[in-house]
């Protein structure tokens, strides 16, 4: 496929692969919110990751790159309450804002998580395994042309990076677990996600009612 026709079709897609290079980060997210809520500027939170070093990348490039995706989860979730407890919050609060930002930012992630986990506890449905994030891929590409034109190494990674975020929550006890955990949604993000009207995210946190 000619370029300009694939760069029309990737512009046109709510969907991007970012989350293969921008994976879950929960430490880099956690460092950036605790800089975020000092009231740095965008500009000074990025040059102070950048000189301290402090996600230890091996590049300066990665280092800005990575601190300037943390910003935009963090942006995403437009809710200062949030951007808190992300900082300051016990780990396993703050990590389910993390998935949460990640919900907010990249669709491919919003889309798993409501669509098949969601699902999932709608239906009482435990078994979890690598054919629904097979059947989940397979199904955003048929809906749409950019996702259809990613290759098999790409697809292979979205999958892995989908995979270590439930684990990482622990909705799985490992990449070969075949059975989702019964997550419990923290009261703080509950009702962050009620203000903000995204009703619609709370099965994807085992929230039911």
């Amino acid at each position: 496929m000619p370029g300009k026709d694939k760069a029309a079709l990737r512009e046109n897609s709510p969907y991007n692969a970012a989350i293969t290079r921008e994976q879950f980060l929960f430490y880099e997210m956690r460092t950036t919110a605790m800089l975020v809520c000092e009231g740095l500027s965008k500009e000074k939170i990025i040059e102070t990751i950048v000189s301290d070093n402090l996600f230890q990348y091996p590049t300066e490039k990665s280092v800005r790159k990575m601190a300037s995706a943390c910003l935009r989860r963090l942006d995403a979730m437009n809710d200062t309450e949030l951007v808190q407890a992300m900082a300051y919050q016990p780990s396993d609060v703050s990590k389910q804002v993390c998935l949460y930002a990640m919900m907010k930012q990249y669709r491919l992630v919003w889309d798993f998580m409501i669509t098949v986990i969601g699902s999932k506890y709608r239906n009482l449905d435990t078994s979890f395994s690598k054919v629904d994030l097979n059947t989940y891929i397979l199904r955003l590409q048929e809906q749409d042309d950019w996702v259809a034109t990613w290759s098999d190494s790409t697809v292979t990674k979205v999958k892995q990076v989908l995979a270590k975020i439930l684990v990482e929550n622990e909705y799985l006890d490992s990449l070969d677990s075949e059975r989702l955990n019964p997550v419990l949604i923290s009261t703080l993000l509950e009702n962050a996600i009620r203000n903000d009207g995204q009703e619609l995210a709370l099965p994807a946190f085992n929230c039911l009612s």
